[in-house]
């Protein structure tokens, strides 16, 4: 008897117009990589026996995650809903907003509110859904916000709000 695990809560289906662009071309990559895989696949089949053949349970293995992808982004790209405008307030932080903070002790950091699809934190995108964008969503510039962390409380200050509009 399994485990029982309830389903994971839905995330917001918002998404920037470059990330819906993204998410496409990898599901039309992802076709012609499953395309090359099943062709390896079939010939490592035809080798014989498939219980020792490590060729054959890789490629078996690469297919059924391949198909696990392409089933989620066939499901989820649907159900986007593509930003791609800026709102009528622009000092007002709203999805795809650029946001830089300041906390107590001076040091900025600047985040882009994006869809849970195409977080990125190397760039500093952050998801409409985590803590930080969801204590700033509908904040003013000069504002100060306060987001519970694992360390605890911290303090930000809303320096700067722009919008990209190419």
């Amino acid at each position: 008897m399994g485990r029982y695990r309830p389903p994971q809560p839905k995330s917001s289906p918002y998404i920037t117009a470059e990330g819906y662009a993204k998410l496409d071309a990898e599901l039309k990559a992802i076709w012609k990589r499953r395309a090359i895989v099943v062709k390896i696949l079939a010939a490592a089949a035809a080798e014989g026996d498939r219980s020792e053949n490590a060729e054959y349970i890789y490629r078996k293995k690469e297919l059924r995650e391949i198909d696990y992808r392409i089933r989620y982004l066939q499901k989820r790209l649907p159900d986007l809903k593509i930003v791609d405008h800026p709102p009528s307030n622009p000092q007002q932080v709203f999805f795809a907003a650029w946001v830089t903070l300041e906390n107590d002790q001076g040091e900025e950091k600047t985040y882009r509110i994006v869809g849970p699809d195409e977080f990125d934190a190397k760039k500093g995108w952050i998801s409409m859904d985590s803590p930080v964008a969801k204590a700033l969503l509908k904040k003013h510039i000069e504002d100060e916000v306060k987001v519970k962390t694992p360390n605890g409380i911290e303090n930000y200050y809303i320096s700067n709000v722009y919008y990209n509009t190419d």
